[in-house]
């Protein structure tokens, strides 16, 4: 049994990960700065630290990481839809480097053995071209200022675990998906909802994704494979074009798939004039993994059918109407 501290455990993927380590057995601290009135408990105990910001001094933090094994650090800065900071890489670095890199130094002198950094595919970029998907070890271009921030991240963990043999394991994940997902996916939903016509017959592209339960299993996994150390992992579990994305969802009862063909190049021009191009471009360009290094190196294989977790992200939109 393992002793895991969680940060973020009130999160879409923390929550979700919490549960599957109690199931497993292993003794969970669970920290987050808001309340966890919700999170389950499995065969192994769960102790909740609440209120517990990342900013907190480390009389705040010892508690929560006393007698930890391992810690995965789920919490940080995402992406902000209506952005009020003057300078948003300077609130990103505040939260997903600073406070990041002080709870490792702190982990590592309570005696923890290996952190694992929740990090993201925006640290390889954006887009990829047909046929030549991201791999792990990519030289890393980030665009926006929140996968900068996770890219200095990683940079200071490295050095931070050269320097102390702090066990650092990253792990990319791409777009997750499942019961309680937001964003993107959520306004996608609704549009479809709606049976509003898409005019996505004429985009060919790939974009990888990986399901919340399997993003977690693979986590769980990373706590503590021997292999993992000092690695850093893509993790995906489906790759689909958007219209496909689509017509799967609709299969899973979302609405109907009402896709019309219209050139790329207007949808592109559309968005320059409604001021949309970023939405634009995540509907028609490629984001595309090889997470094979997961496979090949871990033996880890998905324990969830990517369906199914469609189905039950469908199925969670519906009973919150």
């Amino acid at each position: 049994m393992m002793r895991v501290l969680v940060t973020g455990a009130s999160g879409f993927v923390g929550s979700e990960l919490v549960r599957q380590l109690s199931a497993a057995g292993h003794a969970v601290h669970a920290t987050s700065r808001q309340p966890m009135h919700d999170l389950a408990a499995g065969a192994g105990p769960v102790t909740c630290f609440s209120g517990l910001d990342l900013d907190a001094g480390p009389e705040c933090w010892l508690p929560a990481l006393q007698g930890v094994d391992v810690v995965i650090h789920a919490a940080a800065r995402v992406h902000v839809m209506s952005e009020q900071a003057a300078d948003p890489l300077v609130e990103f670095r505040r939260s997903n480097v600073d406070a990041t890199l002080r709870l490792a130094r702190l982990a590592r002198d309570s005696g923890v053995r290996r952190f694992v950094l929740v990090s993201s595919i925006k640290v390889n970029g954006e887009a990829t071209e047909p046929g030549h998907p991201y791999v792990s070890n990519d030289l890393p271009r980030p665009v926006d200022p929140y996968g900068q921030s996770k890219w200095e991240a990683e940079q200071g963990l490295q050095a931070l675990a050269s320097e102390t043999g702090l066990e650092l394991v990253v792990v990319r994940p791409t777009l997750v998906y499942g019961p309680g997902a937001k964003g993107n996916l959520a306004s996608l939903m609704k549009v479809m909802r709606l049976g509003v016509p898409l005019p996505l017959g004429s985009v060919g592209n790939r974009r990888s994704m990986v399901a919340r339960a399997n993003l977690c299993d693979f986590l769980v996994l990373c706590a503590d494979h021997p292999q993992a150390a000092g690695r850093c992992f893509l993790m995906a579990d489906c790759h689909w074009s958007t219209s496909e994305l689509v017509r799967r969802l609709s299969a899973a009862g979302a609405g109907p798939a009402r896709i019309w063909s219209c050139p790329v190049v207007i949808m592109e021009m559309a968005g320059k004039l409604f001021r949309r191009q970023a939405w634009v471009s995540r509907l028609c360009s490629s984001l595309e993994v090889d997470s094979r290094l997961a496979r090949e190196l871990l033996g880890w294989v998905p324990a969830h059918m990517p369906e199914q977790e469609l189905a039950g992200m469908v199925r969670a939109q519906k009973s919150m109407q």
